[in-house]
């Protein structure tokens, strides 16, 4: 018996980075997996192919969970196609950095959009189904910036640090339901983006945290298969670090 047997998710922005580390991880222990893109038709057809392959039923959506109503149809459409929603995984996210003093209000709307609105706007859109099932995973990819703050990235915190406050209102609100609301903060993870940075950056950045490395996509989604699943049933309201200790 897989971990994940039988349970539906829907995983937004999953067709590169930790959302594609996601998806995998959850179709390998047995979850069908229903996953969103913004624009990447060719990840997004060779992602589904390869979740199929694991035995598992997956399927792309090419939707903006920024907007409210195409939020709420994907959700109606997910239920129909696959019976269930048992989890959600609000991933997708963006970065428009800059100073405080250079930051337009543009930019600071489209990254409060993109990475908040959209975990409210998901979150609307499931609930009613997982209420219906009285049960339910939310896990919503928050960052150690909204914990902490970063210079040249006040849109990007703020953005993440509302994420906090949200889901622990969700978890106080949905728990006499048994539906679930935690929060994962990653450190620094090694994906594709940080891939085209500077070896020697990443090498500082690496050795200033204690277990010496960055993270890969696949540590965040073990993460997010233990809050998912029944061995985290005792769990709400929380904010697991995936950060290396680079917090502590």
């Amino acid at each position: 018996m897989k971990l994940l047997d039988n349970k539906t998710a829907i995983i937004t922005g999953a067709t590169r980075g930790i959302g594609r580390g996601i998806a995998v991880e959850f179709a390998n222990q047995g979850a069908n997996v229903a996953f969103t893109y913004s624009s990447s038709v060719d990840a997004a057809n060779a992602l589904e192919t390869e979740l199929n392959a694991i035995g598992i039923k997956a399927k792309g959506y090419q939707s903006n969970a920024a907007e409210f109503d195409t939020a709420q149809e994907l959700a109606k459409e997910i239920l129909k196609e696959f019976g269930s929603i048992d989890i959600l995984v609000n991933n997708a996210g963006i970065t428009k950095d800059n100073l405080l003093m250079r930051i337009s209000e543009d930019d600071f709307d489209k990254v409060i959009d993109v990475n908040l609105k959209s975990v409210f706007n998901m979150t609307k859109a499931v609930i009613r189904p997982m209420m219906k099932q009285r049960s339910g995973s939310i896990i919503n990819m928050s960052s150690v910036v909204g914990l902490k703050g970063n210079a040249g990235q006040s849109n990007y915190a703020a953005s993440k640090s509302g994420i906090l406050g949200f889901s622990k209102s969700v978890a106080l609100e949905l728990g006499s339901r048994n539906i679930r609301s935690n929060v994962i903060a990653p450190g620094f993870i090694e994906t594709e983006m940080t891939g085209k940075l500077d070896e020697a950056t990443v090498q500082t950045w690496r050795d200033a945290i204690p277990l010496k490395r960055g993270g890969t996509p696949e540590d965040i989604a073990n993460t997010c298969v233990f809050l998912a699943s029944d061995m985290s049933s005792y769990i709400t309201g929380q904010t697991l670090s995936v950060d290396g200790g680079m917090l502590t």
